[in-house]
């Protein structure tokens, strides 16, 4: 097999059912010549068989790096799955995160030395993510505005999102007043700018550790680019049991010193202190 131009890291915790219609999402790609990384942060023997059972039936070869459960140890995971990466360079999501089928090849598209890629989501309700079923992803009649109305979905401006190309998702794009920030379940970089900055904090629990590697990232130089409105995936609803205030205000923290001291690396992330 040749050597895959760009690696996809998906992280999971104990959601088979979500991570099925995401895999399926990334069958349905135009571009075609990539590797998906699974980070599983401890998931029970159900994800193990999902994996096995639908490798067989996807074009694209997976990897799944797996360490045992001990509470919410992701950014731990991420970087394990870092390591794994084949291809030099790297886009991130979320095993939560249905991509529409041009969303790596925007990726590709966008790509540039010495830049990241800065995506970001859909949220659907309850109601729409229970419903998507396998033919509706590759078919891709789920990022069809009608079909998603049809099925509940309310009148906003965020619709946009899901109608905008070529010239009126740059505008948007540019428009936007969110921060090209390394967002976790939509941005994409080159794997020697991740390795050079020593991946993620793996102090940072959850609350904005991918923020924090982007603002790294920042400081070695590393610019960003705004592709919320080209490169899109539907963000299925779940609850967030792992959330928590002590977790969000230690990453502040973490975050301040990041910015106050202009950090490019961290002393625990990839590679350890000896």
């Amino acid at each position: 097999m040749k050597k895959p131009e760009i690696s996809i890291i998906i992280s999971t915790y104990n959601s088979e059912a979500w991570l099925e219609k995401v895999l399926w999402s990334y069958e349905a790609q135009v571009y075609k010549n990539f590797e998906i990384i699974i980070a599983d942060d401890g998931s029970k023997q159900p994800t193990f068989d999902l994996i096995n059972i639908i490798k067989p039936d996807v074009h694209y070869k997976i990897i799944h790096v797996w360490h045992e459960d001990n509470g919410f140890q992701k950014s731990q995971i991420l970087n394990k799955a870092i390591l794994a990466c084949n291809a030099d360079y790297i886009l991130m999501s979320d095993g939560d995160c249905l991509a529409r089928e041009d969303y790596v090849k925007v990726h590709m598209d966008y790509r540039e030395k010495d830049y990241f890629l800065s995506g970001g989501y859909f949220m659907l309700p309850m109601s729409i993510s229970e419903v998507i079923e396998k033919e509706d992803i590759l078919s891709q009649k789920c990022f069809n505005l009608k079909w998603l109305k049809a099925n509940g979905l309310k009148q906003s401006f965020k619709n946009n999102k899901l109608t905008s190309t070529g010239l009126k998702s740059k505008i948007l794009n540019a428009l936007t007043p969110t921060n090209a920030s390394w967002n976790g379940h939509n941005a994409s970089g080159w794997k020697a700018d991740i390795l050079k900055i020593n991946g993620f904090d793996e102090r940072m629990q959850y609350g904005g550790q991918d923020r924090e590697l982007g603002e790294r990232l920042f400081n070695l130089g590393i610019k960003s680019k705004q592709i919320r409105y080209s490169a899109i995936c539907l963000h299925l609803d779940h609850p967030r049991g792992y959330k928590n205030q002590e977790s969000i205000n230690k990453n502040l923290a973490i975050r301040s010193t990041t910015k106050k001291e202009k950090r490019t690396w961290t002393d625990f992330g990839i590679v350890k202190e000896s």
